[in-house]
């Protein structure tokens, strides 16, 4: 009679989806009740790896096995691919067992070790599990590349937000209000620039829940998924990137580009040295370099006459680029000017904005009105919970465990209340009026404007930098709601346009999902 060590084994995902650690020793031991074997132990496991060191139950099984090695004939698995899916790290393993005098063999896939064949069969067998296993993280690699590149997250959601599954494939994010209001405080903090980051890390975590460690806080200050993105991957051949995310951003994008200036240590010289952006050098944070893809940066010096001038040059190596930085103002301002906004499309908005605005006030009172009284009534549950204790009704620990509970609750309706707000409709036709003479004067705007309006304006125009090669510029990212409005996509890209003058299929294909984002952008009046 052989002594047997039963193993059984599931991944994580298997074990989610119902597949049971239980059919595997319940069928290896009716096996091994009909062979005539002794079941010394039986050991199961509920993990995934590639190699045998990760395996904590599997290491248990070697060590008794050493210990034991008089005691112990077999260890017996289902089928070969439970024992393990990788070619290399098997053949190794199943060396440590030959050493000791241990067979290691399965129930579906026998293999009789007294046949010369028997590693051919066990190569067959555990090569067969490998290319599947190659094959599933291959599939698994290009289904989260995807998912990615339609703006999915694919990973757990950073704080201030929470993943939301219904079901195995319905699964979304949303934002968690208290988390949210800490977030944007921090960031409202930090993008002052009067106290360090990490100081005000430390006051939050003194005065909020809030209590991320600091290496943690500050990739929390770089992530762009406050903003709105989503990381792709980097992928075979295909770079990583990020890319618009179907998740609402909790970030505005200036505070974030003003929050990076502050780590990157530029906002604070300037506030050191008592010094703003030179006039004549407004695109340099905007602008990457044609030769390496590193940021441009300005500076001035002086010609031989004596004259000073402004440059535009890479921040890596300024022997890659170089150009003259009125010339560069002088050419953006003539790419800007090339836009002309479509006349219909901009009274379409007129109508649809105002619309909107009074359909959306309506519903947010509703929406205001109806969580105001489900807190009123929590409030009563509340003083009835009080009364109740006050009674006698109510044990202090089931007092204590129902207070708690009520309060969360009514904390988080509160939270829903407050980020809900007002919107204001009394100054609509004001801020509608400014948009449209925005729009229509880029160019007056872009040459006399402060330099600080002038930036703004380029920086929401052009979520992502220009490409600037000294005779021309082009995007492949720019803002959305402004791309509809000027219809003029390739004239943006930095291409050729179609000579046509009929736009009304391009209007009416102006999708109805992204009046939200024209009312948050186009309503945007920069700070004079």
């Amino acid at each position: 009679m052989k002594n047997v060590i039963i193993y059984s084994r599931v991944s994580s995902d298997e074990q989610a989806k119902g597949c049971s650690l239980d059919y595997q020793e319940k069928t290896i031991s009716e096996y091994c009740e009909r062979a005539g074997y002794h079941i010394v132990k039986c050991y199961k496991e509920d993990y995934s790896a590639k190699d045998f060191e990760h395996r904590k139950v599997f290491q248990e099984i070697m060590a008794y096995c050493k210990q034991h090695k008089r005691e112990v004939d077999m260890v017996l698995c289902l089928r070969w691919n439970r024992y393990s899916r990788n070619t290399t790290a098997a053949y190794k393993n199943l060396e440590y067992f030959e050493n000791i005098g241990i067979e290691v063999n399965t129930v579906d896939e026998h293999i009789d070790w007294r046949q010369d064949e028997s590693k051919i069969l066990l190569g067959v067998y555990i090569t067969m599990a490998d290319v599947d296993n190659a094959k599933r993280s291959k599939a698994t690699r290009e289904g989260i590349r995807q998912s990615q590149e339609a703006g999915k997250t694919t990973n757990m959601a950073p704080y201030g937000y929470k993943n939301v599954k219904i079901g195995d494939y319905h699964k979304y994010v949303e934002i968690v209000p208290s988390e949210a209001k800490i977030v944007r405080d921090i960031f409202a903090e930090v993008a002052k620039g009067l106290v360090a980051p990490i100081t005000i890390r430390n006051q939050f975590v003194r005065t909020t829940t809030y209590n991320m460690h600091k290496s943690n806080f500050l990739k929390m200050l770089r992530n762009r998924y406050y903003i709105g993105e989503v990381y792709v991957k980097a992928y075979q051949n295909k770079p990583a990137y990020w890319t618009k995310g179907l998740h609402q951003a909790i970030i505005d994008i200036d505070t974030f580009n003003t929050v990076q200036d502050i780590l990157n240590g530029s906002r604070r010289k300037q506030a050191r040295a008592g010094k703003c952006v030179h006039p004549d050098l407004f695109l340099r944070k905007f602008l990457i370099c044609p030769v390496c893809g590193a940021s441009l940066t300005g500076s001035r010096s002086t010609s031989c006459t004596g004259n000073r001038y402004a440059y535009y040059h890479c921040s890596v190596d300024s022997k890659h680029f170089r150009c003259n930085a009125l010339e560069a103002n002088d050419i953006f301002r003539r790419y800007v000017g090339s836009l002309t906004p479509n006349t219909t499309v901009m009274n379409l908005y007129d109508l649809i904005l105002k619309d909107l605005n009074k359909s959306m006030g309506r519903d947010i009172d509703d929406q205001r009105s109806a969580l105001k009284d489900e807190r009123s009534k929590i409030d009563q549950r509340l003083a009835s919970l009080e009364d109740k204790y006050m009674d006698g009704e109510l044990s202090k620990e089931d007092f204590e465990r129902i207070k708690l509970r009520y309060q969360e609750q009514r904390s988080a309706i509160s939270d829903k209340v407050d980020s809900l707000g007002h919107p204001d409709a009394t100054n609509i036709e004001h801020k509608l009026d400014y948009a449209i003479s925005l729009i229509t004067n880029l160019p007056k705007y872009i040459e006399d404007a402060p330099v600080d309006i002038k930036m703004k304006l380029v920086s929401s125009m052009f979520p992502q930098k220009l490409h600037f090669d000294g005779k021309s510029y082009r995007t492949d990212h720019f803002n959305e709601v402004l791309s509809l409005i000027y219809q003029q996509t390739n004239i943006l890209r930095g291409s050729k346009t179609k000579n046509s003058s009929d736009c009304s299929n391009e209007l009416f294909s102006v999708p109805r999902t992204r009046l939200e984002l024209a009312r948050t952008q186009l309503f945007t009046t920069p700070s004079k």
